[in-house]
C-alpha cells in the first residue's frame, strides 16, 4: 500500500503538485484501539499538533480527538499537506508507542503492543509496531459550505 497521502484533485495528480488550500482528514489508530482515553497519550497528540502549528506551518481550523480516532481541518501554510500528515503521523507513532512502552500503569499494555505488532506484521511498510491506519482519505474543502459542515461535524 502507498505510504503517499493524496491530497490533490485529479486534475492536480497529472501535474504533481498539491493543493493549498484546507484539508479535513480523519485518521484512526489501528483496529480502533481507545487510546486517547488517557490523558498521557492525549497530550501526546495535543503537542505534536502544536508543534506542526508553529514549526511546520500548519495551519488549524479545527480538530477533535476521539477515544480512537483524530479528525483534522488544516492546510499546510507551505503547500505540503501530505508531508505534514506523514511527519505528524510518524512522530505521534513513535512517542505514542514509547509512552505504552513505558507506562507502568497502562493496565492493556501487553495487549496494546500485541495489537500494534500484529497490525505491524501485515505491512510490508512497518518494521514492528504500527499504530496507525493507512487508509485515510484526506477530502479537500472547496467551499465555505463544506467548510461548515466539516467543521461542525468536528465539533
Amino acid at each position: 500500500m502507498s505510504r503517499k497521502y493524496k491530497f490533490a484533485s485529479p486534475v492536480r495528480y497529472r501535474s504533481g503538485r498539491e493543493k493549498d488550500g484546507a484539508y479535513f482528514i480523519s485518521f484512526a489508530t489501528v483496529f480502533w484501539i481507545d487510546l486517547f482515553t488517557r490523558i498521557e497519550y492525549f497530550d501526546i497528540v495535543i503537542d505534536a499538533l502544536d508543534y506542526c502549528r508553529k514549526n511546520k506551518g500548519m495551519i488549524i481550523f479545527g480538530y477533535c480527538i476521539m477515544p480512537s480516532h483524530i479528525h483534522l481541518i488544516f492546510r499546510s501554510a507551505e503547500g505540503k499537506p501530505s508531508e505534514l500528515i506523514r511527519d505528524f503521523k510518524g512522530f505521534t507513532s513513535r512517542k505514542l508507542i514509547a509512552a505504552i512502552q513505558e507506562n507502568n500503569q497502562e493496565s492493556r499494555k501487553e495487549w496494546i503492543l500485541w495489537m500494534l505488532k500484529k497490525a505491524g506484521k501485515r505491512n510490508s511498510n512497518v518494521k514492528n509496531y504500527q499504530l496507525w491506519q493507512q487508509n485515510n482519505k484526506p477530502i479537500e474543502i472547496w467551499s465555505l459550505k463544506v467548510f461548515e459542515q466539516k467543521l461542525n461535524y468536528v465539533h
